[in-house]
């Protein structure tokens, strides 16, 4: 059997992997290895790995690099970390592929471990732009220091060739996320109101909202302060939080959200991880996602609802009619909240198509991967685009 062995560091990013996890493990000619790392091990990014293991997987390795810390000093030295802990990690579990997915920074130092341990590595979601992140800079990176690649959508393959891939190893088999949407039993109701710990009101809202890694601190500061200026003239409607991630400037966003529930506990309430379930099952509920997560512009669509999109973190990004764009300012956001209540608007989410696929990519990406002779990947050359 040939071991695969999946990398995941965020909630977030297991939640969009979870399919392709369930469908590697269940082949009886593959073998499941996962390693757990990044966000998952701290408890105050809400100890995720315990999400991993009550699905019923096995973390084969669970592997600590991420500081307290979120500056740009600490992410460098957390990146150190990664470098030596994974060279570890693959030299004790010998994996034949290595998955990763995204564009998180500490995927920079594990796959070019991989790369020295001569272990093929397969990313997915590349050839996606970001221009108001610095994850622009390192999927780009990821794509050169990988071997297979599963994009989510045609525009995105040609992204991957144009940077020197042989289009042979790149696959478009849409976002693997929403095989989670076809698979998962979501809550009713009753059940996400319970699950959740208070009633939905007339009027909902699903919150997430990352620091932009190409601003300095003050500028996410005071961006958020106009978000959250915007959010606390709403009447009769409930917010709910799910907390910033371990980017720079994601813990001073957390306090700032954490502050605003304290005062405003009539009408929000915030998590650390809603967990893929509650998260997918909210989207059945609430209005709109608001804030400038990528499961506003991929995961939304889905579900026939509005996304808010505030400022420049996705831009770059391919969007469905249902996402407003903004910037981070007060009238600017409340605008866009009044827009999705009008019957003109709901009218024009009704028949919105998700252009990032309807389900199904992580059998596809598994049937794939079993075609490749692994040992033929370890090479690769430079594909000239003929113009």
């Amino acid at each position: 059997m040939r071991k695969i062995c999946v990398v995941t560091a965020t909630r977030a990013e297991y939640g969009l992997l979870k399919c392709l996890l369930e469908d590697i493990k269940d082949d009886p000619k593959l073998e499941l290895q996962i390693i757990s790392t990044g966000s998952h091990l701290s408890p105050e990014f809400g100890y995720t790995n315990q999400q991993i293991l009550d699905d019923g997987f096995c973390v084969n390795k669970q592997v600590e690099i991420l500081l307290s810390s979120d500056t740009p000093v600490g992410v460098s030295k957390s990146m150190g970390l990664a470098q030596i802990s994974f060279a570890e990690a693959f030299d004790e579990l010998q994996p034949d592929l290595v998955v990763v997915l995204g564009d998180r920074y500490e995927l920079i130092p594990i796959v070019s471990a991989a790369n020295i341990a001569r272990i093929p590595v397969a990313h997915l979601n590349g050839g996606e732009l970001t221009e108001g992140a610095i994850d622009e800079l390192i999927r780009h990176a990821i794509t050169k220091l990988s071997q297979l690649h599963f994009t989510a959508m045609e525009e995105y393959s040609q992204r991957v060739i144009q940077m020197g891939e042989n289009p042979d190893r790149v696959f478009n088999i849409g976002e693997v996320g929403l095989d989670n949407i076809l698979r998962m039993k979501l809550l009713s109701r009753d059940a996400f109101e319970d699950a959740i710990g208070v009633k939905l009101k007339k009027k909902n809202l699903l919150f997430t909202y990352h620091p932009e890694t190409t601003q300095s601190l003050d500028k996410v500061e005071a961006d958020f302060n106009n978000i959250l200026a915007a959010l606390d003239v709403l009447d009769d409607c409930l917010i709910i939080f799910t907390k910033a991630n371990a980017d720079v400037g994601g813990r001073l966003i957390n306090k700032m959200i954490d502050q605003f529930v304290v005062e405003n506990k009539n009408k929000s309430i915030a998590f650390t991880s809603l967990g893929q379930l509650r998260y997918l099952s909210a989207l059945q509920y609430i209005d709109a996602v608001v804030g400038n997560s990528s499961s506003g512009i991929v995961e939304a669509p889905s579900f026939n609802i509005a996304s808010i999109n505030i400022g420049s973190r996705q831009k770059g990004r391919v969007r469905a009619e249902s996402t407003i764009d903004v910037e981070a300012e007060k009238k600017e956001i409340i605008n866009a909240i009044d827009m999705i209540y009008t019957d003109t608007f709901k009218e024009k989410i009704r028949e919105v198509i998700n252009p990032y696929g309807q389900g199904n990519s992580s059998r596809k990406l598994v049937s794939i991967i079993k075609s490749f002779d692994f040992n033929k990947l370890k090479s690769k050359k430079f594909y000239d685009v003929k113009y």
